[in-house]
């Protein structure tokens, strides 16, 4: 098992690292590349792969202290990939404490069954360094915002940006709660079954929850036996494995029963099954994104959740849409840099430069100008990412105000956020370390 969850891990990393991949992605093809299909294996591997990608920055610059000469990039994929997994092993899973030469041994052992000795030959004297080595060196001749961002793990360009827009302290205690994985949040389903009776039968398997109270169907997971995509309560979609966040843009939405409903950026499908549940499988809900890969992903969850009312159309929003429909509700979620996201979604940070933030700006503006359109008078629109910028989010919606004067600004029920930012009062921000959820930023637009 240590052998495949290991192979896995290297794999995959070198995978995300050659084509910017996200760690699912990545572990995904990596599972169907290499034939792997232990459950224990894959679960470990997981593990391994998102707290080490977590803390890239710092296992960087403590492993090149220890190469030089050289520097990682010197060496294969394959052998990064290793030399980091390495060092969160035996390093800092152990909060660099104690070391155990034992299992660093044996660590050492399974690279070279994978990679071959003579992949590892140049490296291999600094596999004793790297277990004695004290990681204070990696904050020596460092700035304030570099000291923050390698203890943080986070690149120092978007520590500057949180300082800018939060101020210091703030912001610390922002990128302080994205070094933890995140909750588990799941949304029971009413279409399938009574809520009260799926309570019943969760708790009876060891499945553990607590109401958000703000919020009509949402419970945070507080113990569980077993992953809970592998329980039969999932295969029968009695629940969605949803974020709080994701869930009140749902809500704030507020579709009723008999209207029609635009889900623009629908896939993978959980915002998309949480309007129609709130729509009570009744009215019209029509579901578009660009990729047919993600629309596939998109039709296996309406299906498991019993949706009867979607219709999924494959098309680019970054162009004018193809329809002719005026919606009651459009609700628009865009692609965006993730930066409230990075929790969940490690590598994202790895991705991104400052210059990511204006790029996804200019596609969000292309997105809700073409939605826009497709409101129907006294109609709604909700514009939501899972970014903390302001560019994507404030920016965006006065940018549109401007363009687009018959739609205004309300207020949005539930009020579970603070207020948005630039006295845009109205909307409403989520933050990591203040609502254990992913960063999120809301607004609805009615037109008059």
């Amino acid at each position: 098992m240590l052998n495949d969850a290991w192979t896995l891990a290297i794999e995959t990393l070198s995978w995300m690292e050659m084509q910017k991949l996200s760690e699912r992605l990545a572990l995904a093809r990596t599972i169907k590349q290499l034939r792997i299909s232990n459950s224990n294996a894959v679960r470990l591997a997981h593990r391994l792969v998102c707290e080490t990608d977590r803390r890239r920055n710092f296992i960087d610059k403590f492993v090149n202290n220890v190469l030089e000469p050289y520097v990682m990039d010197d060496f294969n994929l394959g052998v990064q990939a290793f030399l980091r997994l390495y060092v969160y092993q035996t390093r800092m899973a152990k909060n660099w404490h104690s070391i155990n030469t034992k299992e660093a041994e044996n660590i050492v052992k399974l690279a070279r069954t994978i990679l071959g000795w003579k992949t590892l030959h140049k490296v291999e004297p600094s596999f004793g360094l790297l277990l004695t080595q004290k990681p204070s060196s990696v904050l020596n001749d460092v700035s304030d915002e570099q000291r923050i961002g390698l203890l943080t793990f986070h690149p120092t360009w978007f520590v500057r940006y949180c300082f800018n827009l939060f101020g210091r302290k703030e912001a610390i205690n922002m990128l302080e709660a994205n070094v933890q994985p995140p909750p588990t949040y799941i949304r029971l389903n009413t279409l399938k079954a009574n809520e009260n009776e799926t309570l019943r039968r969760l708790a009876e398997k060891g499945i553990r929850v607590k109401r958000v109270e703000e919020l009509k169907h949402t419970y945070i997971v507080v113990g569980a036996r077993q992953p809970l995509t592998k329980t039969r309560f999932f295969r029968e979609g009695l629940f969605c494995l949803q974020d709080k966040a994701s869930c009140f843009a749902a809500e704030a939405a507020n579709p009723k029963p008999g209207t029609t409903v635009l889900d623009i950026c629908a896939a993978p499908g959980a915002k998309t099954t949480y309007l129609v549940q709130l729509m009570q499988n009744r009215g019209e809900i029509y579901s578009i994104d660009y990729l047919r890969r993600r629309m596939d992903i998109w039709a296996n969850e309406v299906a498991r959740t019993g949706v009867k009312i979607a219709t999924p159309i494959i098309v680019d929003a970054r162009n004018p849409l193809p329809l002719k429909v005026e919606a009651d509700v459009v609700v628009l979620d865009p692609p965006c840099t993730s930066t409230g996201a990075f929790r969940k979604l490690p590598s994202a940070k790895w991705r991104l430069t400052r210059r990511s933030i204006d790029k996804m700006a200019e596609i969000q503006w292309k997105m809700i100008s073409n939605s826009a359109k497709n409101v129907k008078s006294g109609g709604a629109l909700i514009y939501s990412t899972c970014s903390i910028t302001v560019e994507e989010n404030e920016m965006i919606i006065e940018r549109f105000l401007k363009w687009h004067t018959e739609f205004s600004l309300v207020e949005i029920t539930p009020k579970i956020g603070l207020s948005g930012l630039r006295g845009l009062e109205e909307c409403q921000r989520l933050y990591p370390h203040t609502h254990q959820c992913n960063g999120f930023f809301i607004a609805k637009l009615l037109k008059e």
